[in-house]
């Protein structure tokens, strides 16, 4: 909602924002991008960057965005369509195997957290060595919640899985 507020807003308005946010950091290569922004934002005011230019640039932005937005819903189409066929179907293993998974992915999270709060709270002399070892579980989370169809990380490999429909609609343009 706020990528698509700022794509009908107009790239001047991004530019300015970005670079003054970037320009306040405590990162030698973020306060860099800042301060180049803020020369594009000068170049900006003192019109050396024409009209036309950045009408194609909002442009452009709103088309990334049109493009994101079609894959989103794509996407959510598919994900809904599964769960209608899985709902409907006449086998109760399929109808119920989710929400069981869910409940047991629940469950184990749960009791996970109690024992790091016991751990924690009794002054284990190994709680560091325990916490660590339960962040390495983290690989075991993402994989629960992928079976579940939660996405916990979205990776630019996963833009570059649906050509086809990026692909119509970048011929369009």
């Amino acid at each position: 909602m706020i990528a698509k507020l700022l794509g009908k807003i107009g790239l001047p308005i991004l530019v300015k924002f970005i670079g003054r946010a970037l320009s306040g950091m405590n990162n030698n290569l973020a306060r860099q991008a800042g301060t180049m922004l803020g020369e594009v934002d000068t170049a900006i005011q003192k019109q050396q960057i024409s009209l036309d230019e950045l009408k194609e640039a909002n442009r452009h932005v709103e088309k990334s965005l049109e493009i994101e937005a079609e894959v989103d819903d794509k996407t959510l189409s598919t994900i809904h369509q599964t769960i209608r066929q899985e709902l409907a179907s006449g086998d109760r293993f399929v109808r119920f195997w989710r929400p069981a998974f869910g409940y047991s992915v629940a469950l184990a999270w749960l009791m996970n957290m109690f024992t790091i709060c016991y751990v924690v709270l009794s002054d284990n002399q190994r709680a560091p060595e325990i916490i660590m070892a339960m962040v390495e579980t983290t690989s075991l989370w993402g994989i629960a919640l992928g079976v579940l169809g939660i996405s916990v990380v979205k990776s630019s490999s996963e833009k570059t899985k649906k050509p086809d429909l990026v692909s119509k609609v970048i011929n369009k343009l």
